[in-house]
């Protein structure tokens, strides 16, 4: 029997080229959570940083860097703050959810077309069904309306929530996501209020989701006073590194339920990356990956730090 030919191999082999545009994203994990799945599916997939920051580049340069990427052989883009809306207007569609949100954080590039996708709101929908089966959802507090907070608020309503309380510290910002999801959702209550609002609204909920950046090893804190959890409230965060934010500590110390950021930054990857490739992901697998990559930089960090 004749031996394959190794070049022949490796042309034959299917190849994905993708990347991620933002501000601030130099250190992200999205790059080897990405690849280690593709050599799991036995394809090449390579996957770049294209930060804004670090190019010296502001919003305006979308258009050249969307081009390039079609040019380039680009897949598909991964798309954060602060593009997420200012990539639309240079899509050629948008899946039926992006439409409805507002918002892109994943590009498909097929046939000289740029399709954009939101797949934050799916991964905290995912995150939600696997980490909260059960739970009551009933009467639900969100804090945070800013660029996470609509997609985590429509996937929390498309998950059953009644009665839906968005909290912000821009009260205005809060009204227009109200607004906005009241129309998508006539047949349940939504309300907005500023801080003001916060011990009234968690002391009747039934769980609390935190969208804001607070918790950040960045912007390390909570977002309301602990005294106001409780055992009965569960409490989910939207932040993944680190793994367990302040928030959850606390909750988790006097026996709330909880539920990571890491189910929805793995949710999202797993659907950017269907999309992209056309692959059917391991989910699991991902999430495994994600928490190796978490423990590697925590490691890290502590071998970094002064003793």
């Amino acid at each position: 029997m004749i031996s394959p030919d190794l070049d022949t191999v490796a042309v034959s082999r299917p190849s994905y080229l993708c990347g991620l545009i933002g501000s601030g994203i130099s250190k992200s994990l999205t790059p080897p959570l990405h690849e280690a799945e593709g050599q799991a599916q036995g394809v090449g997939y390579v996957y770049r940083i294209l930060d804004l920051d670090t190019l010296a580049l502001g919003e305006d340069a979308l258009p050249r860097l969307l081009a390039s990427a079609k040019l380039l052989g680009f897949d598909g883009l991964n798309i954060t703050h602060p593009c997420k809306q200012a990539v639309i207007p240079l899509l050629d569609d948008l899946s039926d959810d992006a439409r409805t949100l507002g918002a892109v954080n994943t590009v498909h590039i097929a046939n000289g077309r740029l399709i954009g996708h939101n797949t934050d709101w799916s991964g905290f929908a995912r995150n939600m069904d696997e980490g909260l089966g059960g739970a009551p959802t009933d009467r639900v507090v969100q804090l945070g309306a800013g660029g996470a907070g609509a997609a985590v608020a429509y996937a929390a309503l498309t998950r059953g929530v009644l009665h839906f309380t968005i909290i912000d510290a821009d009260a205005t910002r809060a009204q227009l996501l109200r607004d906005s999801l009241a129309a998508m959702f006539p047949d349940r209550v939504v309300v907005s209020g500023d801080l003001s609002a916060v011990p009234a609204a968690i002391g009747q909920a039934q769980g609390l989701i935190n969208a804001t950046p607070l918790g950040m090893a960045q912007h390390p804190g909570m977002a309301l006073d602990a005294e106001l959890l409780r055992p009965d409230l569960w409490v989910a965060d939207v932040v993944y590194r680190p793994a367990e934010t302040e928030l959850l500590r606390r909750a988790r110390d006097i026996g709330a339920r909880t539920l990571s950021g890491i189910g929805m930054a793995v949710g999202q990857a797993v659907d950017s990356f269907r999309i992209f490739t056309g692959l059917e992901p391991d989910a699991l697998r991902m999430q495994e990956h994600m928490r190796r990559l978490l423990a590697e930089e925590d490691s890290a960090a502590l071998a970094a730090s002064p003793s």
